[in-house]
C-alpha cells in the first residue's frame, strides 16, 4: 500500500523542498514507483526537477481548484519511477477560492483527488509551503505521516510548538491517523559551533522521533554540491551521486523503507 508523506516547516529556508526533491529521487533510485507534489506557490521542487513555467500546462492549482484531475497534471521526469504534480505561482490566492465555494470540505480536496491516484504509487511526497494556511491543512489532511526539517542554525526550534499543534489539530479534526514520522536535522556544518550546539537540543527534544542508519541520526550536511543541484534542474542523487548531501538522502530513504 502506498504511503502519503508531507514535507512540513512553516519557517523558510529550514531544506523542506530539497528534502522533499531529494527524498523522492532517492526512494525513487531504489526502485520504487513515486509521485512529488509540488504544492509550494514558489514552485522550487518543479524546477529543481528541471521544469519551467512553459513546459506544462496544467497544475496543482487546476486540481485543488477543481478543474483538473490529477492524472491531467502529472509530468513524468526524466528520473526512472519518479513523476510529479507541478506547481505554480497561482495558488498564492488560493485561499479566496476556497472560501467561495459553499458547503465544500475545503480542507480535504487535496485528499480526494489523490485518493484516485494512490494506488499508482509506493510513494507520494508532499513539498508543503512554509505557511499553515490552507494549502499545508489540505496537505497534512492527505498525508498518512510527517516529515519535519530543522535547520541546525539559530532559532531552529523557534515556531515548532506552532507547527506541533497545527499537526495535533489536524489530527483531531481531520485526519485521525496523522502522525509524525520524524524530524530531520539539515544544513549542518562540523565547522560550527553553535551547528553542533543545534544538533544537540534536536537529540534532546527529540530523539525517539529522529531518524537512524547504521545505529547512527541522519543529519543532512551543508554541502555545495546540494546547494547547486537546482540550478542543474537535478536531485543531489542525478548532479553528484556521492557527495556527502547525496549519501545523506539515500540513507534517509533506506531508514524509510526499513521502518514501514
Amino acid at each position: 500500500m502506498s504511503e502519503i508523506i508531507s514535507i512540513a516547516n512553516q519557517k523558510g529556508g529550514v531544506g523542506k523542498t530539497t528534502t522533499a526533491v531529494n527524498l523522492a529521487a532517492s526512494l525513487a533510485n531504489k526502485g520504487k514507483k513515486v509521485l512529488l507534489i509540488d504544492i509550494d506557490p514558489q514552485s522550487n521542487a518543479t524546477t529543481n526537477l528541471g521544469f519551467k513555467r512553459n513546459n506544462y500546462e496544467f497544475n496543482i492549482y487546476h486540481v485543488i481548484t477543481g478543474l483538473k484531475e490529477m492524472d491531467d497534471i502529472i509530468l513524468k521526469t526524466e528520473i526512472k519511477n519518479l513523476d510529479l504534480a507541478p506547481s505554480n505561482i497561482g495558488l498564492v490566492g488560493i485561499e479566496k477560492e476556497f472560501y467561495d465555494k459553499k458547503n465544500r470540505k475545503k480542507e480535504l480536496i487535496l485528499k480526494e483527488k489523490l485518493n484516485r491516484v494512490r494506488d499508482k504509487y509506493d510513494f507520494i511526497i508532499i513539498d508543503s509551503p512554509p505557511a499553515l494556511g490552507p494549502i499545508t491543512i489540505n496537505a497534512l489532511s492527505a498525508s498518512d505521516s510527517v516529515i519535519v526539517p530543522i535547520q541546525c542554525e539559530f532559532f531552529a526550534l523557534e515556531g515548532l510548538a506552532q507547527l506541533l499543534n497545527t499537526i495535533g489539530l489536524v489530527k483531531k479534526s481531520l485526519n485521525p491517523n496523522l502522525k509524525i514520522k520524524g524530524f530531520l536535522p539539515t544544513m549542518f556544518s562540523t565547522q560550527n559551533n553553535l551547528s553542533k550546539q543545534v544538533l544537540e537540543d534536536i537529540k534532546y527534544h527529540f530523539k525517539d522521533k529522529l531518524f537512524k542508519f547504521k545505529k547512527e541520526f541522519i543529519v543532512i550536511p551543508r554541502n555545495v554540491k546540494v546547494a547547486e543541484s537546482p540550478s542543474f534542474g537535478m536531485p543531489v542523487i542525478t548532479y553528484a551521486q556521492n557527495s556527502k548531501g547525496s549519501l545523506a538522502y539515500q540513507a534517509l530513504a533506506t531508514a524509510i523503507l526499513k521502518n514501514r
